[in-house]
């Protein structure tokens, strides 16, 4: 990631680790110190950083990323070229957010710059060095930005490892992350032997942070789904080093707006990183940078200090920070675990069956074992998993077999796993089709007026209903009704013909109305209005035809109303 300024005489400025240094505050002081689930970049060089004082008192940021802490011989220094515990322009910055309530990383390393581990080469200093950070500003998380060249060093890497293993035996609540590049197909061969660095010091990376951005693949990238397809190769491959890792072990960076590739991240791929990170416990979001989370105004022009599309202030800062992940980022002892269903529904013709992926993932404490059932199938309809319990960060495959004689509609089935520290649940909608009828073709969407006066066969999560006003047209419409901790949402999954072209439409009114389809096609869009307006969504199935249409509303807001929808 990119730093804003580096100046040319930083040896003569380097203060030695074992010198004279101020400290901030004792690390057991540290404010907040486990909530990180969210914890966007600052850079603190860019004379930018009144935006990171606003997003802490206006807009309930509760933790950031400091950057970036620069490694000269066995010394380090803030990438302003000034000693760290001794600079008089970053010290008083994270003293001030502390005393706001803030938590800190202090992250090493960035684009222009490499951490302490991959400049010194003396173990002893490298361990000191880190330490020194720890002290001076009382934190208990550290990062590692590697970039360029240095990402092949495997030497440092081995070093690194070593100190972070060192560093844990003295500090038990330190946790570290190291954040690299990748590709949308995951890590480079050099990232995986980073991976197998920590594996063979005997230590696993609490947050493996990757940088989500400038994939060179095009300005015309879908960024936030290339993010998603980034993050699950990752974890392939961590689990391919070590199979104990989970998404509560993947942290997910992009560079909101503009990104050095010309591409750009929108704020609707903020909300496809967001709800792929809720649905799947990922243990940390960020993106680069908080000191650009802003339009460009005046003169400004320029990616280290403005996003370069149009944007409120903090608008990416608002769009991530409703984020309630508590994965290894963010601390806890109390087991707990997550459970999802991939797919979340599907359409079956009588005597048919249909299979969905059980996943579960550590969100806190310790891997525990967590018992499947179902409840909720209509009388023809058996629902097994193979196997029938997993140790949490496992999965499993539930089979719906639907006899021949089940009546055609659709039928939610509560897929629940329980443990000893509690249980949760996921709903699977199956749609029964007739036998002679097919489930194929053009289709169509069901109720799409709700003027049957009921959701059926929408699926909906909350207290969403259906109401006799607002409405667009006729005498009813959709009420979505979001939760301090959930977008709430309603769903319709419909069977099209395979690899073509729609469009999907709706009526909508409320803040951040959000529609799109999702399973065998990924689209969305979202408008914020008092008043109804419509949103289009064109899509292309994909070999099945089979896609989950969406609506839903956003954590903490009023209620989002829908009405009037079209397939075309």
């Amino acid at each position: 990631m990119r730093l804003a300024r580096l100046a040319a005489s930083v040896c003569t400025l380097a203060l030695s680790v074992t010198g004279v240094t101020v400290a901030l505050a004792p690390a057991s002081s540290a404010a907040g110190s486990s909530v990180y689930s969210v914890a966007p970049y600052v850079d603190m060089s860019n004379s930018q950083e009144g935006l990171l004082d606003t997003a802490i008192t206006g807009h309930q940021l509760k933790a950031y990323t400091a950057a970036f802490v620069l490694g000269v011989g066995c010394n380090q220094i803030w990438g302003d070229t000034l000693p760290i515990g001794n600079d008089s322009f970053t010290d008083p910055l994270i003293a001030k957010a502390k005393s706001e309530g803030a938590s800190v990383i202090i992250s090493s390393g960035g684009a222009s710059g490499e951490p302490l581990a991959w400049t010194c080469s003396t173990q002893s200093s490298i361990d000191a060095g880190y330490q020194a950070i720890i002290n001076d500003y009382g934190v208990t998380q550290l990062d590692f930005d590697i970039e360029g060249a240095a990402i092949a060093d495997t030497a440092a890497a081995a070093r690194q490892m070593q100190a972070m293993k060192d560093l844990k035996a003295s500090n038990p609540n330190l946790k570290f992350s190291m954040t690299l590049p990748v590709l949308t197909s995951g890590l480079t061969g050099d990232g995986v032997n980073i991976v197998k660095a920590a594996k063979n010091a005997g230590i696993k990376i609490d947050v493996l942070n990757i940088m989500a951005m400038d994939y060179y693949a095009g300005t015309g990238t879908q960024m936030g789904q290339a993010a998603v397809s980034a993050a699950k190769a990752t974890l392939a491959q961590m689990q391919s080093v070590d199979s104990s890792y989970t998404y509560a072990n993947l942290g997910i960076t992009p560079m909101i707006g503009k990104n050095d590739d010309g591409s750009t991240f929108t704020l609707a791929d903020a909300q496809t990183v967001e709800s792929f990170a809720a649905q799947n416990s990922v243990g940390r979001l960020a993106f680069w940078a908080i000191t650009r989370d802003q339009a460009c105004g005046g003169s400004a022009n320029s990616l280290p200090t403005c996003s370069q599309i149009s944007q409120n202030s903090l608008a990416f800062t608002d769009a991530f920070v409703p984020y309630e992940g508590s994965g290894s980022g963010g601390g806890g002892t109390t087991s707990d675990f997550s459970l999802s269903l991939s797919p979340g529904s599907a359409s079956v013709a009588q005597g048919g069956s249909a299979t969905s992926a059980v996943s579960t993932a550590v969100t806190s404490g310790s891997a525990e074992s967590v018992s499947l059932s179902a409840s909720g199938a209509p009388s023809g309809v058996s629902v097994s998993f193979s196997p029938n319990s997993v140790t949490s960060g496992g999965s499993s495959t539930l089979t719906a077999t639907v006899g021949s004689s089940v009546a055609a509609g659709s039928y939610p089935i509560t897929v629940t796993g329980t443990a000893t520290t509690g249980s949760h649940s996921a709903t699977y909608t199956l749609t029964v089709t007739s036998s002679s009828g097919g489930g194929g073709g053009g289709g169509s969407l069901t109720n799409a007026g709700f003027e049957t006066g009921s959701l059926s066969p929408w699926t909906c999560t909350g207290g969403s209903a259906v109401v006799s006003s607002p409405v667009h047209s006729g005498s009813h419409s959709l009420q979505v009704t979001p939760s301090a901790s959930g977008t709430g949402e309603c769903d319709q999954t419909v069977t099209l013909s395979p690899n073509k072209s729609y469009t999907l439409t709706a009526w909508v009114q409320g803040p951040y109305a959000y529609l799109g389809v999702s399973g065998g096609a990924s689209a969305s869009t979202w408008s914020n209005s008092t008043s109804w307006n419509q949103l289009s969504v064109p899509f292309t199935t994909g070999s099945s035809g089979t896609v989950t249409v969406f609506v839903h509303g956003w954590y903490g807001q009023s209620n989002v109303t829908a009405d009037d929808f079209t397939l075309s």
